[in-house]
């Protein structure tokens, strides 16, 4: 039987469920979608119970939770629309309802018998639990071949939840991630696929969480594709097994603290927190009203790496990374590098303007940082070294550093990303210095990457970023060569904001690593001292 109509039962319609529909839409073209999003309608008195039962398990952290849950849905409501074309726009919300193949019904009891109606009126293929609360036999066995349930842990072992909190509790080395057929029982039926992702030494829940969140997509994908197929697997669990619950308040404050105390840190804790206060200070100040009289200026972000493998001045972790791109625009106007180096002068504009970049070419950058660019709707330029992508070499800096073999990017991924739109352009071929070598050496350099870049992407307008970044990397007879090369910009790596006008071939950048605290990194990308 071939698939012509799903079903999705959810629990909420979060970026993960989006994007996981749009996805599989777009592996199997001329579907048919039936979202059926469980929206319980609660009382006051039930709301209030909930909350009692709650204060009681967890005790005073729940307060603190709550206020924390209510700042994120206000600041959720404030966030204002991304930029016309931005990356991510095609997994919105409003992308997703503005489908002319998906109808989404909310509901407040899915198993509701005129809700089972509605489903049997549709007359799906197949059924997709994404995000849902416990289904019900008579809502999961509705779809004709079934339903399949995409579960970010390992089965048996890992059956519940939350994703990766208890695996991190027990030190495992690796999380699942699987795919199974919906049964009665929670989490039990037979697998269609799985995999595991491994925990990395500066990991954390919320950074393998968003690992999770593209692996699942994947998976849930490809086993979709499988059964329109007609080649569905089905194998059985293993006996046994376990089944987790929520942890409390407590419990993940102990695993906090747990993976804190195996993080590096840069300084003794009042001194860190006594630097936070002062820099969040100056940000509130500097946003609240020194943005507003300033002389307008852009910040252009300098990013590397993001990973959860190492700790160093090129690397920013993941959870760290998602939550500074949720800061970027809730309190910034991102705009996009090619953007910015079309306008001679800096616009004044009612929030500051920031432009995200990285150099190099890590695969990191293409698994970790750019899923979640897509999540925020954040534009980002991406500089590679030509010669190096696609191979197996390693960089100077990693060399002199004795870092081992860090993966790269392939040219495959450098075009997804282009498709995606991000902006990708030249960091030369080799990775060299710039000032130091040979002009004829400097030329080839700057024209063969030109060259890649236009026969493997067909770019045409590319930027330059040179390495290494320092003023001292740079000269002007070596930018006269840049020029004359047909790029149209050049960027540095050596600080600093760009205050009134445009210099199109001197754009000053600020680098970003795992250092800098929430406070810090708002500071920094304000710019204003």
């Amino acid at each position: 039987m071939s698939i012509e109509r799903i079903a999705v039962f959810s629990g909420n319609l979060s970026y993960s469920v989006r994007k996981n529909i749009i996805v599989i839409d777009r592996a199997l073209p001329g579907l048919t979608w039936l979202i059926l999003l469980h929206s319980p309608k609660k009382t006051l008195g039930q709301t209030w119970r909930g909350q009692w039962r709650n204060l009681r398990r967890h005790g005073w952290r729940r307060i603190s939770a709550l206020a924390s849950v209510v700042r994120k849905r206000l600041a959720a409501r404030a966030l204002r629309p991304a930029a016309a074309q931005s990356p991510g726009g095609e997994y919105t919300t409003a992308a997703l309802k503005a489908r002319p193949n998906v109808r989404i019904l909310e509901v407040p009891d899915i198993h509701a018998p005129e809700v089972l109606e509605e489903i049997r009126a549709f007359d799906p293929n197949l059924g997709l639990s994404l995000a849902a609360p416990i289904l019900r036999h008579d809502l999961f066995a509705i779809p004709r071949l079934g339903t399949v349930n995409l579960h970010k842990g390992k089965v048996p072992e890992y059956r519940g939840m939350p994703p990766a909190f208890w695996e991190m509790w027990n030190d495992e080395e690796s999380v699942g991630c699987t795919v199974h057929w919906v049964e009665q029982k929670l989490d039990t039926g037979p697998i269609a696929s799985a995999t595991s992702i491994t925990r990395e030494r500066y990991s954390t829940v919320r950074g393998l969480q968003l690992r999770l969140d593209e692996v699942g997509i994947d998976l849930m994908r490809d086993v979709v594709v499988e059964i329109a197929r007609g080649s569905p697997r089905r194998s059985p669990q293993a006996p046994g097994g376990k089944t987790y619950r929520q942890p409390t308040l407590a419990q993940e404050a102990q695993l906090a603290r747990k993976i804190a105390r195996q993080s590096p840190t840069e300084a003794p804790l009042p001194k860190r927190l006594l630097k936070n206060a002062i820099k969040g200070t100056a940000f509130a100040a500097g946003i609240g009203c020194l943005h507003r009289v300033a002389v307008p200026r852009a910040n252009v972000l300098l990013y590397h790496r993001v990973t959860d493998s190492v700790r160093d001045n090129l690397t920013t972790g993941i959870e760290q990374f998602d939550r500074q791109m949720a800061l970027l625009r809730r309190h910034f106007r991102i705009i996009s590098l090619a953007e910015l180096l079309d306008k001679d002068a800096v616009p004044k504009t009612d929030r500051p303007l920031v432009c995200v970049t990285f150099d190099d070419g890590y695969l990191d950058n293409y698994l970790n940082a750019a899923p979640i660019l897509l999540r925020h709707e954040i534009s980002a330029a991406f500089f590679v070294s030509t010669g190096i992508v696609g191979t197996e070499r390693r960089f100077p800096h990693d060399i002199r550093r004795g870092n081992p073999s860090i993966p790269l990017m392939q040219w495959d991924h450098l075009r997804k990303l282009h498709e995606n739109g991000f902006l990708i352009g030249s960091h030369t071929v080799n990775h060299i210095d710039c000032a130091a070598e040979p002009e004829e050496v400097v030329r080839a350099e700057l024209e063969q990457s030109r060259d890649h870049l236009y026969q493997e992407l067909s770019l045409q307008r590319v930027i330059f970023s040179y390495p290494y970044g320092g003023r001292q990397h740079m000269t002007a007879e070596r930018l006269a060569l840049v020029k004359r090369a047909g790029y149209i910009g050049c960027v540095s790596a050596y600080g600093g904001s760009n205050v009134g006008k445009i210099d199109r071939f001197n754009v000053l950048r600020r680098g970003i690593h795992w250092e800098f605290s929430d406070a810090s990194f708002l500071y920094e990308s304000l710019g204003l001292w």
